[in-house]
C-alpha cells in the first residue's frame, strides 16, 4: 500500500450480517487521476463508498487517503476528502453563497478566506453571478456544480463522486463530466467517480470494474482492454460482469 496515493485501499472486505457485500477490495488512485469506479446496480460501489468516507467501518482491510489511515487517523484522513453524493444535499431554502460559507465554517476556515475561495469555486463552476440565489431556483446540473464548488472548498486530495450526473439532462451531464476531467488536468487532485454509465469514460482515465463485490479490473482504459481482449469499455464491461462469482 502505498503512502503517496491520494487514495489507497487494501484488502477490505464487508458484509451486512451474513452477506458479503465486499471481498477483498484493492486498488489505488493517484493524484492528477481521473478513476472510474465502474459497475452495476448492486455491485457494491455504494457500500465502498460508505467505507471511504467512515459512515461506515470495517474490520478487514486498510483504508488510507492522502497517508492517513481511516481507522487510525480519521480527522486527518477526512479532512483530506470532498464528496458529492449521489442524493443531494444542498439546502434549498439557503442561498448559494449561504450553502458554501456554512460548509466553510465546518472546515474552520475564516470567513475571509471562505470568501476568497467561494469566489474561486463558483467562479470556476461558471456559478458566480448566481451566488445570491437560493438553491431551489436552479436546476439540477446548477445544483451539482454547487455541490461539486463545496466539495473542493477546501482544498482536497481526493474528489469521491457517487454518480452525480443521475437525472440531469444529457447538456447538464457532459458539462459536469469535461469540468471533473479539465480538474484532474489543470491539478493535483485525485477523483474517484462512482457511475455505471459508460459514455463518462475518457480514453485517459483509470478504471476499476466492480461485480458482485469484487473486483474484476484495475488499469488504464487500455491495460483493461488488453487484458480481456476487447475493443471497447462497453464490451469489457460485459464480459468481467457477465457472470456472477459465488461469494
Amino acid at each position: 500500500m502505498s503512502h503517496d496515493a491520494a487514495l489507497a485501499i487494501e484488502g477490505l472486505s464487508y458484509a451486512y450480517g451474513q452477506k458479503k457485500a465486499l471481498h477483498q477490495i484493492s486498488f489505488e488512485v493517484d493524484s492528477g487521476q481521473c478513476a472510474i469506479l465502474l459497475g452495476p446496480n448492486g455491485a457494491g460501489k455504494s457500500t465502498l463508498f460508505s467505507l471511504i468516507t467512515h459512515l461506515y467501518d470495517s474490520r478487514n482491510g486498510k483504508i488510507r487517503i492522502a497517508g492517513h489511515d481511516i481507522k487510525s487517523h480519521p480527522c486527518q484522513a477526512l479532512a483530506k476528502l470532498g464528496v458529492v453524493f449521489q442524493q443531494p444535499t444542498l439546502d434549498l431554502d439557503l442561498s448559494v453563497l449561504q450553502n458554501l460559507r456554512y460548509h466553510a465554517a465546518l472546515h474552520g476556515m475564516s470567513r475571509r478566506h471562505a470568501t476568497a475561495r467561494i469566489e474561486e469555486e463558483l467562479q470556476r463552476q461558471g456559478m458566480l453571478e448566481r451566488a445570491g440565489e437560493k438553491v431551489r431556483q436552479l436546476n439540477g446540473g446548477h445544483r451539482r456544480r454547487v455541490e461539486i464548488a463545496r466539495a473542493l472548498l477546501h482544498r482536497p486530495r481526493l474528489l469521491l463522486l457517487d454518480e452525480p450526473t443521475v437525472g440531469l439532462d444529457v447538456p447538464s451531464r457532459k458539462a459536469i463530466v469535461d469540468h471533473v476531467h479539465e480538474l484532474t488536468r489543470t491539478s493535483d487532485i485525485a477523483v474517484l467517480w462512482a457511475t455505471h454509465l459508460i459514455d463518462e469514460i475518457h480514453s485517459q482515465d483509470h478504471l476499476v470494474i466492480l461485480h458482485a463485490g469484487r473486483v474484476r479490473a484495475v488499469g488504464s482504459v487500455l491495460e483493461v482492454l488488453d487484458a480481456t481482449g476487447t475493443e471497447s469499455v462497453d464490451e469489457a464491461f460485459e464480459q468481467l460482469t457477465r457472470r456472477r462469482e459465488a461469494a
